[in-house]
């Protein structure tokens, strides 16, 4: 191997390489710091991070550091700068060192040099380090030394490294401020140097007194010294000090706010502006009327479009916090002014018909947050307002292609989205609106238009047959080229054809969609408005895009995956024809369903690699397979009331046993299996859902559904003919939102209101069982049937990646090759693990902490057979460790008393903001044999051969 060997393994994206190979990649680096060649040494070093990125572990990183504090100590000043940047770039793995003292101490040597700028670089590493040297001794005495220097280079690093200390450590923090204070206000010291000094009072927040201190400090230079550099860089440091501390925080409003107002300088009123919007973020509830209300007055009498327009950016940003409720609040208990009067509302009306695109964008969101946070009975008038300074916007921005309008375009149709949800009463006249702008827009804009279109849709059924007739109309003028901007909006425009058809596509849309596909789209748009059908449960239609699509690609594995799609959608095509009071036909559309979905699930195993293993594709279509035999079963089970009804004596049957089910015959067994069957598919949903961490609120709801289904059934099956009494749906339902998100799941809840009423006036009228039980369960089925099951954004696509690796020592030479530990000694075992993020983390959730379970079981016993005690076979242990910088790192004590093989198992799950617990894996078993401590072995061995010696011999010692 060489470096480019080493460069080429580092470059790879993927994870879970063996730990020889991350060993290789080092050693080879090694040779590359090793080598006499400058080039060759800088190029190892800034291949380090990859390495760190790659095997993220204590025990390789630790090793790697200290080459590179070797590196810093013997190496020219590049070099050490090549290395300072590699620590910079690698914070998050700092903590890992785990010889920190000898790495701190290769590094310190440089300090002593006579080169002013190695010190200088030293002090930046030194500042790099002080995460985990917070407290060093000679780190803070050279610090304060430099500061004193006459070098530049060297003060400003030193300026560095103090501030980098003064925010890790209390205690440097104390002592270093009187000496930044002295400096500030020494006439000595340059003003460029001042202004590098005062940001380092931000962090001197630590307790009260020196908070106070330095707030002092800061309020005099701004007294003191009005030129507009120090006031902007002490008045922005006296923020970040506010910000830190929290309780300065009204205050430091007042002053800011008191600057905005009265100082004429655009760039102090601009600082001021940002430092708002950082405490309007920061600390919304911390904003009482007369700020919000001082800053509406500066915004209605600022003469600058530019300053009103960051005025408006703080008000957009507390419009939708508690803020904008207070405001309101107040000012209805201060005064008999009604809500639609106030400066802010005013001010809000006044910029959404400002010549400034964006000033308009924020005055459209301030005032739709207001219509939405008030109570609906004060602001009738203030809606409609709402409603028209939108639309005034959006038919202004939608013929105007640039940038600038586009953003103001999307701003404006999230706030219009954001206001229908929370007001349906507007949706319609709004949605009239946006399909006649449709005709008249560019073609970027109908693209944002119609994502709000369907967005408003899939919350509200507005978009019905009627409008139908204008999307297909201008669907057939829209694609005309095969740019990007067309791609999308043939996607978009199909998305809410989708939506306005209900899953029932008429043969003319489907012709008029073909037709634009073949003539201008590329197969990746084809597949997305596919993907899209199959989300809005047109199957029919998917169905044949997928079939068209299948030899298009280049590859096996995407053939599988086209294929198994356009089987599940073939299959769900089936159902889709079920009729009312037709069991014969429901039975056999579930029998043509489930010959499709057993093709499709072949393919879609084929299709599985394993970097995309699919696991939930594969486990949702296995559940749904499984759920439509148990839908079929019970068809069947019910069917068996009519041809083996119960005998004549079943109500003696039922008296003699004291069992009142008797009385139903041999259905009410079959029944009591089915009810079970439907339990355990709802168990399987369950540790389904629990298992996807990284799913989009779409997906989980959409399995939450299908669990629901699964409960129902079985509640139907015990309130009709098992136990009416005691059946309570509400013990097994899942938490689900009271407000429906999407038409599928619209309709799904109908089915279960449906069923559940049918059911209560069933169990009421007529005691169990008849043929008017087995058909209303009948009923039941063929109602959950006929709505088309919707394949989720998570079965096509994965926004958020988030995975754990585990690393456990000790560990076994080979894989094969047990953990040997002696019996009376317990083994503790290190479980160290990194969190790997995809491009988006935490886009959906987040990990609060890992949850390690660990567990060992006997597999074989080679000591004496006799009765052991359950506990003493077993070890099993829980612990939730919070993870740092993506790492966590724990120990477990394991007893193994009893000698033989035991397997351990590590199990890891993440648990969220929220306190739920996913069960994300991995799982890592090892093997560990318990041996028999020397000393206990020589004991036996005594005691075994004492007593094996002959009676002959041991009489003849009792002579003496």
């Amino acid at each position: 191997m060489s470096l480019s060997t080493a460069r080429s393994f580092l470059s790879e994206a993927c994870y879970g390489e063996q730990e020889l190979d991350a060993n290789s990649a080092l050693m080879e680096l090694d040779k590359g710091l090793r080598s006499g060649k400058l080039g060759e040494q800088c190029e190892a070093v800034v291949l380090f991070p990859k390495l760190f990125q790659k095997y993220p572990f204590p025990i390789l990183i630790n090793s790697a550091f200290l080459k590179l504090a070797d590196i810093f100590r013997l190496g020219n000043n590049f070099l050490r700068l090549c290395v300072l940047k590699v620590t910079q770039q690698s914070e998050k793995h700092l903590e890992k060192i785990l010889n920190v003292d000898e790495f701190v101490k290769r590094v310190f040597s440089v300090i002593h040099s006579n080169d002013p700028v190695a010190r200088a670089i030293t002090l930046r590493m030194l500042g790099s380090l002080a995460s985990i040297i917070p407290e060093r001794k000679n780190a803070h005495h050279s610090i304060r030394q430099s500061l004193d220097s006459h070098d530049n280079v060297e003060v400003e690093a030193a300026i560095f490294a103090a501030a980098s200390f003064s925010a890790q450590s209390k205690d440097f923090a104390a002592g270093i401020c009187n000496k930044v204070s002295e400096m500030i206000q020494g006439l000595d010291t340059p003003v460029d140097l001042k202004l590098k000094l005062i940001p380092m009072l931000q962090h001197m927040h630590h307790d009260a007194s020196l908070a106070s201190s330095s707030r002092e400090l800061l309020q005099h230079l701004v007294n003191s010294y009005p030129s507009t550099p120090m006031v902007i860089v002490s008045l922005h440091t006296f923020t970040q000090l506010a910000a830190f501390s929290l309780i300065d925080i009204p205050k430091q409003l007042q002053l800011l706010l008191q600057y905005l107002r009265d100082d004429l300088r655009k760039a102090v009123k601009r600082l001021a502006i940002n430092d708002l919007k950082l405490l309007a973020k920061k600390a919304p509830h911390l904003w009482i009327r007369e700020n919000t209300q001082t800053l509406c007055e500066c915004a209605l009498t600022i003469p600058y479009n530019s300053l009103k327009l960051g005025m408006l950016a703080v008000l957009s940003t507390l419009s939708g916090t508690i803020a904008i409720k207070q405001y309101f609040s107040s000012a209805a208990a201060g005064s008999s002014v009604p809500p639609w009067l106030t400066d802010l509302v005013k001010l809000a009306q006044e910029c959404c018909y400002h010549s400034n695109l964006s000033v308009a964008a924020h005055g459209v969101v301030v005032l739709s947050s207001i219509v939405v946070s008030c109570p609906e009975k004060d602001i009738v008038q203030l809606e409609q307002d709402t409603v028209l300074g939108v639309e005034s916007l959006l038919m202004l921005c939608s013929q105007d292609s640039s940038p600038n309008a586009q953003a103001t375009l999307k701003t404006a149709l999230t706030s219009l989205v954001k206001l229908l949800k929370n007001r349906p009463h507007l949706s319609q006249p709004a949605v009239e609106f946006l399909l006649g702008q449709l005709h008249l827009s560019c073609d970027s804009s109908r693209v944002l238009m119609c994502h709000a279109l369907a967005a408003i849709a899939t919350h509200l059924p507005v978009l019905g047959d009627a409008m139908l007739g204008d999307l297909v109309d201008l669907y057939r003028v829209a694609g005309h080229s095969s740019t990007g901007e067309q791609q999308d909006l043939l996607v978009s425009l199909a998305t809410v054809i989708f939506v306005a058809s209900q899953s029932s596509l008429s043969s003319e849309v489907k012709t008029v969609i073909k037709q634009q596909l073949e003539n201008v789209a590329n197969g990746w748009t084809v597949y997305r408005i596919a993907r899209q059908a199959s989300r809005m449960g047109c199957h029919e239609f998917s169905s044949e895009l997928y079939q068209c699509l299948r030899t298009r690609v280049a590859s096996e594995h995407f053939y599988f995956w086209l294929n198994s799609l356009k089987e599940f959608s073939q299959a769900e095509q089936c159902l889709s024809h079920v009729e009312e009071g037709d069991y014969s036909g429901a039975m056999s559309a579930i029998a043509e369903a489930l010959r499709s979905y057993q093709k499709g699930i072949a393919s879609l195993t084929a299709a599985s690699t394993p970097l995309s293993p699919l696991t939930f594709q594969c486990e949702f279509i296995k559940l749904r397979i499984d759920t439509l035999q148990a839908l079929s079963q019970l068809i069947c089970t019910c069917n068996s009331l009519k041809t083996s009804p119960p005998p004549a004596i079943a109500t003696t049957i039922a008296l003699t046993s004291g069992n009142d089910v008797q009385r139903c015959g041999r259905i009410s067994m079959q029944m009591k299996v089915c009810m079970d069957e439907f339990r355990g598919l709802a168990a399987r949903y369950a540790d389904l859902h629990q298992s996807l961490f990284d799913a989009d609120y779409a997906t989980l709801r959409n399995v939450e559904l299908q669990q629901q289904s699964c409960l129902l059934v079985s509640h139907v099956i015990e309130a009709l003919i098992l136990d009416p009494q005691a059946a309570s749906f509400q013990e097994h339902g899942t938490s689900g939102s009271v407000q429906t998100e999407s038409e599928y799941e619209r309709r799904m809840m109908s089915v279960f209101n449906h069923v559940l009423d049918e059911v209560e006036g069933l169990s009421k009228k007529h005691p169990p069982v008849s043929h008017l039980h087995t058909n209303c369960l009948c009923d039941a089925v063929i109602a959950l049937l006929k709505v088309p099951l919707s394949f989720q954004r998570y079965f096509f696509q994965k926004l958020q990646s988030t995975s754990i690796k585990l690393a456990l020592s000790p560990s076994p030479r080979t894989p094969s090759e047990p953990i040997p530990v002696q019996n009376s000694q317990q083994l503790t075992l290190k479980v160290e693990g990194v969190v790997q993020h995809g491009s988006t983390p935490g886009l959906f959730r987040k990990i609060q902490s890992v949850c390690l379970n660990v567990t060992s079981v006997l597999q074989s016993k080679t000591g004496p057979d006799y009765k052991i005690p359950l506990d003493s076979k077993t070890n099993e242990i829980e612990q939730r460790v919070e993870p740092h910088n993506d790492y966590f790192s724990t120990q477990f004590l394991l007893n193994f008393s009893i000698l033989g093989t035991h397997v351990v198992t590590v199990e890891a799950s993440v648990v969220d903001e929220s306190g739920i617990e996913w069960k994300t894996g991995p799982k890592t078993m090892v093997s560990v044999k318990s041996l028999e401590d020397p000393y206990s072995q020589q004991l036996r061995h005594q005691l075994q051969q004492g007593g094996a010696q002959p009676a002959p011999q041991r009489s003849s010692y009792i002579r003496f």
